[in-house]
Protein backbone atom coordinates (compact mmCIF):
# COMPACT_ATOMS: atom_id res chain seq x y z
CA UNK A 1 0.00 0.00 0.00
CA UNK A 2 1.47 3.36 -0.90
CA UNK A 3 2.03 6.01 1.73
CA UNK A 4 -0.77 8.24 0.44
CA UNK A 5 -3.18 5.29 0.61
CA UNK A 6 -2.11 4.64 4.18
CA UNK A 7 -2.43 8.30 5.16
CA UNK A 8 -5.86 8.58 3.58
CA UNK A 9 -7.12 5.47 5.36
CA UNK A 10 -5.72 6.49 8.75
CA UNK A 11 -7.02 10.05 8.43
CA UNK A 12 -10.46 8.84 7.33
CA UNK A 13 -10.51 6.49 10.33
CA UNK A 14 -9.59 9.43 12.55
CA UNK A 15 -12.48 11.47 11.13
CA UNK A 16 -14.84 8.53 11.66
CA UNK A 17 -13.61 8.11 15.24
CA UNK A 18 -14.28 11.78 15.98
CA UNK A 19 -17.73 11.47 14.38
CA UNK A 20 -18.53 8.36 16.44
CA UNK A 21 -17.33 9.93 19.69
CA UNK A 22 -19.40 13.04 19.03
CA UNK A 23 -22.53 11.02 18.27
CA UNK A 24 -22.09 8.77 21.31
CA UNK A 25 -21.53 11.83 23.53
CA UNK A 26 -24.81 13.20 22.14
CA UNK A 27 -26.57 10.04 23.31
CA UNK A 28 -26.69 8.02 20.09
CA UNK A 29 -26.15 4.28 20.50
CA UNK A 30 -22.99 2.82 18.92
CA UNK A 31 -25.07 0.57 16.70
CA UNK A 32 -25.72 2.25 13.37
CA UNK A 33 -22.79 4.67 13.51
CA UNK A 34 -21.04 3.03 10.56
CA UNK A 35 -24.16 3.49 8.42
CA UNK A 36 -24.63 7.06 9.65
CA UNK A 37 -21.01 7.87 8.76
CA UNK A 38 -21.38 6.32 5.31
CA UNK A 39 -24.50 8.42 4.76
CA UNK A 40 -22.68 11.57 5.91
CA UNK A 41 -19.86 11.07 3.39
CA UNK A 42 -22.38 9.92 0.76
CA UNK A 43 -21.11 6.40 0.10
CA UNK A 44 -22.64 2.99 0.57
CA UNK A 45 -22.00 1.06 3.74
CA UNK A 46 -20.07 -1.50 1.72
CA UNK A 47 -17.81 1.17 0.20
CA UNK A 48 -17.01 2.59 3.64
CA UNK A 49 -16.41 -0.88 5.06
CA UNK A 50 -13.93 -1.73 2.30
CA UNK A 51 -12.16 1.64 2.62
CA UNK A 52 -12.01 1.29 6.40
CA UNK A 53 -10.47 -2.18 6.24
CA UNK A 54 -8.03 -1.26 3.48
CA UNK A 55 -9.62 -3.68 1.01
CA UNK A 56 -10.45 -0.69 -1.20
CA UNK A 57 -7.97 2.19 -1.37
CA UNK A 58 -9.40 5.67 -0.97
CA UNK A 59 -8.88 7.25 -4.39
CA UNK A 60 -8.73 10.93 -5.26
CA UNK A 61 -12.47 11.30 -5.84
CA UNK A 62 -13.49 9.63 -2.57
CA UNK A 63 -10.77 11.49 -0.63
CA UNK A 64 -12.04 14.86 -1.84
CA UNK A 65 -15.63 13.79 -1.12
CA UNK A 66 -14.78 12.82 2.48
CA UNK A 67 -12.89 16.08 2.99
CA UNK A 68 -15.77 18.14 1.62
CA UNK A 69 -18.36 16.46 3.85
CA UNK A 70 -16.11 16.87 6.91
CA UNK A 71 -15.22 20.51 6.31
CA UNK A 72 -11.56 19.78 5.60
CA UNK A 73 -9.52 21.47 2.86
CA UNK A 74 -8.74 19.53 -0.32
CA UNK A 75 -5.69 17.37 0.25
CA UNK A 76 -6.18 17.10 4.02
CA UNK A 77 -6.51 13.32 3.90
CA UNK A 78 -3.26 13.00 1.93
CA UNK A 79 -0.94 14.24 4.69
CA UNK A 80 0.64 12.17 7.44
CA UNK A 81 -0.60 13.21 10.84
CA UNK A 82 0.79 12.42 14.24
CA UNK A 83 -1.67 10.63 16.49
CA UNK A 84 -3.20 12.96 19.04
CA UNK A 85 -3.41 12.44 22.78
CA UNK A 86 -0.18 10.44 23.07
CA UNK A 87 2.60 10.94 25.57
CA UNK A 88 6.07 11.79 24.22
CA UNK A 89 7.18 8.23 25.01
CA UNK A 90 4.27 6.76 23.06
CA UNK A 91 4.99 9.07 20.12
CA UNK A 92 8.65 8.02 20.17
CA UNK A 93 7.69 4.35 20.26
CA UNK A 94 5.27 4.72 17.35
CA UNK A 95 7.87 6.58 15.28
CA UNK A 96 10.38 3.81 15.94
CA UNK A 97 7.85 1.08 15.17
CA UNK A 98 6.88 2.77 11.90
CA UNK A 99 10.53 3.13 10.91
CA UNK A 100 11.12 -0.58 11.58
CA UNK A 101 7.94 -1.60 9.76
CA UNK A 102 8.62 0.56 6.71
CA UNK A 103 12.28 -0.43 6.59
CA UNK A 104 11.73 -4.15 6.17
CA UNK A 105 10.24 -6.53 3.63
CA UNK A 106 6.95 -8.41 3.93
CA UNK A 107 8.53 -11.30 5.88
CA UNK A 108 10.03 -8.86 8.36
CA UNK A 109 6.72 -7.05 8.69
CA UNK A 110 4.97 -10.33 9.35
CA UNK A 111 7.47 -11.19 12.10
CA UNK A 112 7.07 -7.74 13.66
CA UNK A 113 3.29 -8.16 13.75
CA UNK A 114 3.60 -11.64 15.26
CA UNK A 115 5.95 -10.34 17.94
CA UNK A 116 3.59 -7.51 18.87
CA UNK A 117 0.64 -9.91 19.01
CA UNK A 118 2.45 -11.95 21.68
CA UNK A 119 2.16 -8.93 23.98
CA UNK A 120 -1.55 -8.61 23.16
CA UNK A 121 -2.29 -12.24 23.89
CA UNK A 122 -3.40 -13.03 20.33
Amino acid sequence: MSSISTFRRLNALSLFQAFAEERIAAGDPPKGLEAAWAARIEVSGATWSMAKSGARPIGDKLARQIEQHCGKPAGWLDDERAPTGLSPGEQQFLALALKAYRGTNSDGRKRLKQLLRTFDGQ
